[in-house]
């Protein structure tokens, strides 16, 4: 697995927003089969449209490795609630049912005091 190349916060973005700690999902999603990656591919744009329209939402990218089948993902949100309220409308969406076979290697982390 590469390490993370893109992610580079501006000074000062990792400090807490108003009312919790800032939360920021970050690893790899990892294909298994080519029509896996056809499939995120395809739902790419309206994901992360919907995502970055998201209150709180504070950064949303998805972005491809040098390996065809794995993908960079580093999302962060004001708070826990911001983030739940894009988990639950996640879980209902084209892009989850789509993706649901692809293996996610993710790292949550709770930033701020």
């Amino acid at each position: 697995m590469r390490g993370l190349a893109r992610g580079v916060f501006p000074p000062g973005f990792c400090l807490p927003g108003r009312g919790g700690r800032m939360i920021r999902l970050r690893g790899h999603l990892i294909c298994l089969a080519p029509e896996d990656a056809t499939a995120l591919i395809g739902h790419l744009d309206d994901h992360l449209h919907l995502s970055r329209a998201t209150p709180g939402c504070l950064i949303c990218d998805i972005t491809p490795t040098d390996d065809p089948m794995v993908f960079e993902m580093i999302e962060a949100f004001r708070d826990r609630a911001t983030f739940d309220a894009h988990q639950t409308r996640v879980r209902g969406s084209a892009w989850f049912a789509a993706t649901r076979g692809i293996l996610r290697d993710l790292r949550l982390e709770e930033i701020g005091d």
